[in-house]
């Protein structure tokens, strides 16, 4: 059976923008852009463009400088919301209007005072406008990890029938356990009539620290395009990180699934986007951490030494990364002192990496790590003697 593909849409622009101290100028967006272009994200969202003079030009740009990839910018289901984000998008080579409302009972109560009446008929209108407007039209249902789901199954249906072809399912506070959001798909899948005539789209965060997790889920349920930002970045604890999901789908083949991202470039747009919005990504995180191909413990060492798939599911080039790396600390063992000491040029036979062993120790029971220059003048010491 062949493959499906996965449409990677990424909102580090829009989604990722929103977390405090991460703004960016026109400039770096297009930057970011043209990058995430040349990554192989299928769908840009370039931003809200009625939030702000700066977004609306934002976007207008983007889809000035994109020429493959989608732009989408995101709307309420507001008209002139609607229309705003028409005339950032006119220039876009793929544009897509990305509007919707909230789907579940505590959204339609606290957040709109309204019925599920009202917002069905307020969905559709937004759709129908939308879709007069430009080509493509992505609804999200928010809240829609709460949402009842025959409610949610109507909603999904009638924004169909009114022209909307991307149907967003976001679990927008990351309370759905895996099995509950692979399920909201199937049963989506199962009990709209014309669900045949949209993509199913995951949306989720990380609230719960499920958001990988959940995303996958929603993939095997039968969703098809999953929306994430590089790092993870987003509203509270973050989104749907795109290069984990990215990596999940390549490491597993038994999902059937695929994407059209070039992994080897995930580090450096990592890197560029850590950069760029001013938020260091943690040492531990998946895929692209500092740490993430770093090897302390002396039993992980020396398995890793022996063949580097007994520890490393993912090879360091694979996502743009130079290579593993043996960091030398108290819980290091021979093998690792001795790997290193022969990579900066020294061979000492078993006995005399004995005797540095030792000595090695000392310097790690008082030092976090035990650096370069600290094995040097272990080794010259050594040297000198013989």
């Amino acid at each position: 059976m062949a493959k499906e593909k996965v449409f990677i849409f990424d909102t580090t622009l829009r989604d990722g923008e929103q977390v405090p101290g991460c703004k960016l100028n026109t400039e770096e967006k297009i930057k970011l852009a043209l990058k995430l272009e040349e990554l192989g994200v299928d769908i840009i969202e370039a931003g809200f463009p009625v939030s702000s003079p700066g977004d609306f030009k934002s976007v207008e740009e983007i889809s000035r400088a994109i020429k493959n990839a989608t732009v989408t910018g995101l709307t309420r289901a507001v008209e002139n919301d609607i229309v705003v984000a028409a005339q950032a998008l006119k220039d876009a080579v793929n544009p897509r209007i990305h509007t919707g409302i909230g789907s579940s009972d505590n959204h339609i109560k606290y957040k709109f005072n309204a019925t599920r009446e009202q917002i069905l008929e307020r969905a559709i209108a937004a759709v129908k406008l939308a879709r007069n407007l430009v080509p493509e039209v992505e609804f999200y249902a928010e809240d829609a990890g709460r949402a009842d789901l025959e409610f949610l199954a109507r909603l999904i249906e009638a924004t169909i029938d009114a022209g909307a072809t991307i149907m967003n399912i976001p679990d927008t506070t990351g309370s759905c356990l895996p099995h509950e959001y692979q399920y909201k798909m199937e049963y989506l899948m199962n009990h709209v009539p014309n669900i045949d005539k949209a993509i199913l789209s995951c949306h989720c965060h990380n609230d719960l620290g499920l958001a990988t997790a959940n995303s996958i889920a929603g993939a095997i349920g039968g969703a098809r395009q999953i929306e994430c930002t590089i790092n993870g970045i987003g509203e509270r604890a973050g989104n749907t990180s795109l290069e984990e999901v990215v990596m999940v789908i390549k490491k597993h083949p038994s999902l059937n699934l695929y994407t059209d991202i070039d992994t080897t470039k995930l580090l450096p747009m990592s890197k560029l986007v850590s950069d760029t919005m001013r938020m260091v990504v943690q040492p531990n995180k998946a895929v692209v951490g500092d740490n993430a191909y770093s090897h302390s413990s002396g039993i992980h060492q020396d398995g890793f030494l022996k063949e580097a798939t007994t520890y490393e599911i993912i090879a360091p080039h694979e996502v743009g990364a130079d290579a593993s790396h043996i960091v030398l600390t108290a819980r290091s063992g021979r093998s690792a002192l001795a790997y290193r000491f022969k990579n900066l040029g020294y061979s000492f036979d078993r006995n005399q990496v004995d005797d540095l062993y030792q000595q090695f120790l000392a310097v790690a029971d008082i030092k976090k790590e035990v650096e370069d220059s600290d094995l040097r003048e272990m080794a010259e010491k050594v040297e000198s003697i013989v």
